[in-house]
């Protein structure tokens, strides 16, 4: 068990009056106490971060600067957060040292960025010169599949143009995060950037408390509509990434192997538990049995369990709640006629563990394919006709990425040019880059992260008309 977690607050740690409990997925045991966030606390911290943004936003070489000092935090900390973040969220020790080593890389990347600056106009009637202006203090709310990678996206760009950050993980994996406010209480100035804790209570206090100018969210659709509810009396800014349930089409001339292989570790590397892994698996019926017999080899090797095991390849689903859902939505496809070729059960043990579950027979209509599963089950099917399949990937209200595999770049390009989704990636699924924009259509979320876009997201444009 570790030991309880603190809140850091203007370079001091606060112990809360109430804590709550964090669980090990892969033992459902407790794992530690958070800090559980009141009001006239997280009132303090705002008031901490609109006094430090005054002076931080004056001074863009410092927060470069910043941004690369809290780099090399990271990665001198790696080991122990990584320990941690295995601890409470439940992927494998590799991949949590990864989304570290990813997130401290990230930091680097943005703190390097240019802010955008340009001259539209300079004429006899005077220069015209658009800058950026931070919001002041943001809100970032972030989920528990990818704590830090997701909070740094955010934190990050945030930053970089001038604002103060207030963070607020999930409650089921708050823990790496306080730890990374509790080591950067002596790398950034009282209120830059503050880590709170607790449950959907403390997320509605702050998207609605009146000194925060921007809530940068993360999360299901159902939150994200009550976010957007909630800041829509004051207009203040919203961002809003709402996961999706993307899908991945296979043509007749693609390579076996390498869809096997980049579509499984697409979905499986992380328990199924990303926004932007592939939900929906369309392949051309030429390739159909010999891709599903790909995928159900690969499963039924994959070794499931703690991820401190160093043997293990998969871990558990985060969290009780995500378990019986993915349970629910695989049950109910059986009794719609689905066949369930490998997995499907969860394994008799303690910890929330589920194996790779392919799942064959199903269609549009069936919950498992309408909805976002978000763990470790792929639903396959079968088409002939290309334009049939671009339409059913088109279905629903999720527009978050999509993929097309064939080795002819022409029609790769032509199909992902039809595809209703933010992001489109080709023979490969799921990587992202802080220079590229990502963001979602339809329900799959509202504004832009990363890229150029990103910095304008976390800032407003100010014209400066100057005659001298």
């Amino acid at each position: 068990m570790l030991d309880p977690f603190r809140i850091s607050v203007g370079g001091r740690f606060v112990e809360t009056p109430e804590t709550f409990e964090v669980l090990d997925p892969a033992t459902e045991q407790v794992l530690s106490w958070a800090p559980d966030c009141p009001a006239d606390l997280l009132d303090e911290v705002i008031e901490g971060a609109r006094t430090a943004q005054r002076v931080w936003h004056e001074d863009e070489s410092g927060r470069r600067q910043a941004l690369r000092d809290v780099s090399a935090v990271l990665r001198a900390h790696a080991d122990a957060l990584s320990d941690i973040l295995t601890r409470e969220q439940g992927r494998i020790l590799a991949d949590t040292r990864g989304e570290i080593d990813a997130s401290a890389w990230w930091l680097e990347q943005v703190a390097a960025m240019e802010i955008p600056r340009y001259v539209p106009l300079d004429d006899d009637g005077g220069r015209v010169e658009v800058r950026r202006r931070p919001h002041g203090v943001v809100a970032a709310i972030t989920p528990w599949n990818y704590p830090i990678l997701l909070a740094v996206a955010k934190v990050g760009p945030a930053l970089l143009v001038g604002n103060t950050v207030v963070v607020k993980p999930s409650e089921y994996t708050p823990l790496t995060t306080l730890r990374i406010g509790e080591l950067l209480a002596d790398v950034l100035p009282p209120g830059a950037l503050t880590v709170v804790s607790g449950g959907g209570s403390l997320g509605a206090r702050m998207t609605t408390h009146p000194g925060i100018d921007m809530v940068s969210f993360t999360g299901s659709i159902p939150t994200g509509v009550a976010v957007a509810r909630a800041v829509a009396p004051t207009l203040r800014r919203v961002s809003l990434e709402l996961g999706g349930n993307d899908a991945s089409i296979v043509l007749a001339d693609a390579d076996v192997d390498r869809v096997v292989d980049g579509v499984f570790d697409s979905v499986f590397e992380d328990c199924g538990q990303a926004c932007i892994g592939v939900k929906r698996l369309y392949v051309h019926a030429d390739l159909y049995d010999d891709v599903v017999d790909g995928l159900v080899a690969r499963a039924e090797r994959t070794r499931v369990g703690s991820g401190l095991d160093p043997h293990s390849e998969m871990g558990p689903v985060n969290n009780r709640a995500q378990l019986d859902r993915i349970i629910e939505l695989t049950e109910d496809a059986a009794r719609h006629g689905a066949r369930i070729l490998s997995g499907g059960r969860r394994l008799d043990r303690s910890g929330y563990f589920i194996p790779p579950t392919i799942v064959t027979g199903v269609e549009e209509g069936v919950r498992l394919v309408d909805e976002e599963q978000f763990g470790p089950v792929l639903p396959v099917m079968p088409f002939r006709d290309v334009d049939d399949a671009v339409a059913r990937a088109n279905t629903g209200p999720f527009g978050l990425g999509g993929s097309v595999w064939t080795r002819d770049r022409d029609r790769a390009q032509q199909v992902a040019s039809r595809l209703e989704c933010g992001t489109v990636w080709i023979n490969h699924h799921k990587r992202v880059h802080p220079a590229v924009p990502f963001g979602g259509l339809k329900m799959s979320g509202l504004g832009t992260e990363s890229g150029t876009a990103g910095l304008e997201e976390f800032s407003s444009p100010q014209a400066v008309y100057d005659r001298t």
